[in-house]
């Protein structure tokens, strides 16, 4: 399965993996599947520690840069998933999020989440 985490799950997978929930841990760890992260991820963590956001004192390119060092694959931001953020029920109001569902939707990739608002969307979005 080829699975994009989307930025709360993975700076838990990459920073707290002991709070991971069973479901989560399986899925990360099941060999068979592919691991993807967005650009959106990393603007998000570094625009909110930019901002001083005391829960995000992360480092955007460390974290790339160990994502790609463990086998991830990096999903760039396209025209396409830009203008599909349009095409998308307004379930959430948070725009990394929505972007981040138009981006696996265009993709065909199973967008994996811990938010529950996230998950409503209609598609590939699974919550663990």
């Amino acid at each position: 399965m080829r699975l994009l985490v989307d930025t709360h799950l993975l700076l838990r997978a990459v920073g707290e993996p002991h709070k991971l929930s069973p479901a989560a841990r399986r899925l990360l760890d099941d060999g068979g599947n592919e691991l993807w992260f967005s650009v959106v991820s990393l603007w998000e963590v570094a625009a909110k520690a930019g901002l001083g956001r005391a829960d995000l004192r992360v480092d955007a390119r460390r974290l790339r840069r160990e994502l790609l060092a463990n086998g991830w694959q990096e999903l760039p931001i396209s025209g396409e998933h830009a203008v599909a953020t349009g095409d998308l029920p307004p379930t959430h109001r948070e725009q990394f999020d929505r972007m981040l569902v138009a981006q696996s939707t265009a993709e065909g990739l199973t967008l994996v989440t811990m938010d529950p608002v996230v998950a409503r969307y209609p598609g590939r979005v699974r919550q663990v």
